[in-house]
């Protein structure tokens, strides 16, 4: 198979992924279910999320199961390279734990990119818009504690930039970090 197609596959599998993600945290922070974005990602989600549900039961509004899809659906790009004899079959179980810690990746662009969506939307005046309400909902939770700790100077809120700066060190640090424990 050429590069091209591996790199297809992919794109695909971690953009499933990340809406499983996004999935996760919309029922953790309880946003609004009836919001067309949320509503199209549990239809879109809904085939591999909702029997694992039978399996991995919600703790509390934790909805393992869609964290579980999210592993799976990971892993499985790994499955298709050992099917294609890309990689090893004993290999397998290590890109689990791989697959579990690339999710943490997902997690810190889905977090930068929905500031970056809220902070736009705020200079262009569309805050009210559904998409923009449902972004700052899912991000409200992880920019609390900075906007508590800084306050606004003027008219002006710099703890989006603190937040951004913070995924930033987590992505080029940390990550690196737990990947070379692997």
């Amino acid at each position: 198979m050429g590069n091209g197609f591996v790199d297809i596959l992919r794109f695909v599998i971690d953009l499933y992924a990340a809406i499983l993600i996004v999935r996760l945290l919309l029922q953790l922070v309880q946003a609004d279910f009836f919001n067309p974005l949320s509503q199209s990602i549990f239809k879109v989600t809904a085939p591999i999320v909702e029997p694992l549900h039978k399996i991995f039961p919600n703790l509390g509004r934790f909805n393992i199961a869609a964290l579980m899809a999210a592993i799976l659906v990971k892993w499985s790009f790994y499955v298709v390279m050992m099917i294609l004899g890309a990689i090893s079959p004993q290999n397998l179980p290590l890109f689990l734990f791989v697959s579990s810690l690339s999710l943490l990746g997902t997690l810190i662009e889905i977090y930068f990119y929905g500031i970056l969506v809220v902070a736009v939307s705020s200079w262009i005046g569309t805050l009210d818009h559904p998409t923009v309400r449902l972004v700052n909902q899912v991000i409200d939770p992880y920019m609390k504690p900075f906007r508590n700790i800084i306050p606004p100077i003027g008219m002006i809120d710099i703890s989006p930039m603190v937040a951004i700066l913070t995924l930033m060190f987590a992505r080029a640090q940390i990550l690196p970090l737990l990947n070379g424990l692997i």
